[in-house]
């Protein structure tokens, strides 16, 4: 009796085992994570494959600036005009805006009109390409002249004073000297601009009370230097 008891017992006591611990796990979320895995490995062939056919613009055949060429006769790779062809935008047909020169001498005269918004567009480009050697007011007494670079002329020098308009726009055009052109640097119109503020400065630094306009007269007479 008292076996059976403990046996009897021992079994209600066991748990149970219910139908779900039995069974496998659910298929349908595997199912869902080998399909996923499948779907990204496509995606990934698919991917080094285009990359693999894909041909980058630094493989195209070229030639980098002022290489040789072996395919014309002249060995440069870079290729003059054609003669006789105008680039866009590059028809000189306005002598003086151009050159600077009326036939084959410098002018005196100015292609633009010379007034306030030329001259502070002249001052601006002054500021950054020329008064690095040239200086603010045009004595050349530029920063890099204090640091060693060759001193350019004053523009206050007689010889510099009575030059046209037109030379200093060559000079801006070509370089003179030591000094490099600055034809890629500065378009025509800036140039003229310049050189009107060019103009401007010398006649600052030589002008007298008389030569201010009568409005413009009292401000400077109220100032300790004009006393």
């Amino acid at each position: 009796m008292t076996l059976l008891f403990n046996a009897e017992t021992a079994e209600s006591a066991r748990p149970q085992r219910t139908r779900m611990d039995t069974s496998f796990p659910p298929l349908r979320p595997l199912r869902r994570l080998c399909g996923l895995c499948v779907e990204s490995v496509v995606l990934a062939l698919l991917a080094a494959s285009l990359v693999a056919c894909r041909q980058d613009m630094h493989d195209q055949p070229k030639y980098r600036p002022f290489r040789k060429s072996d395919f014309f006769g002249d060995g440069r790779s870079a290729r003059p005009l054609v003669s006789g062809t105008v680039a866009r935008g590059q028809l000189r047909e306005d002598l003086l805006f151009a050159s600077g020169k009326t036939g084959a001498a410098f002018a005196d005269t100015f292609p633009v009109p010379v007034d306030e918004p030329l001259l502070r567009r002249g001052q601006e480009r002054y500021r950054i390409y020329c008064a690095p050697c040239h200086g603010a007011l045009g004595r050349g007494d530029g920063m890099i002249v204090r640091r060693g670079y060759r001193q350019p002329s004053s523009f206050h020098v007689d010889r510099l004073r009575q030059q046209p308009a037109g030379y200093f726009f060559d000079v801006i055009s070509h370089g003179f000297g030591a000094m490099p052109d600055y034809a890629t640097q500065v378009p025509l119109k800036d140039r003229w601009a310049i050189v009107a503020y060019v103009r401007a400065l010398q006649l600052s630094q030589h002008a007298t009370l008389a030569d201010v306009p009568p409005e413009a007269r009292a401000e400077l007479e109220k100032l300790p230097e004009a006393r």
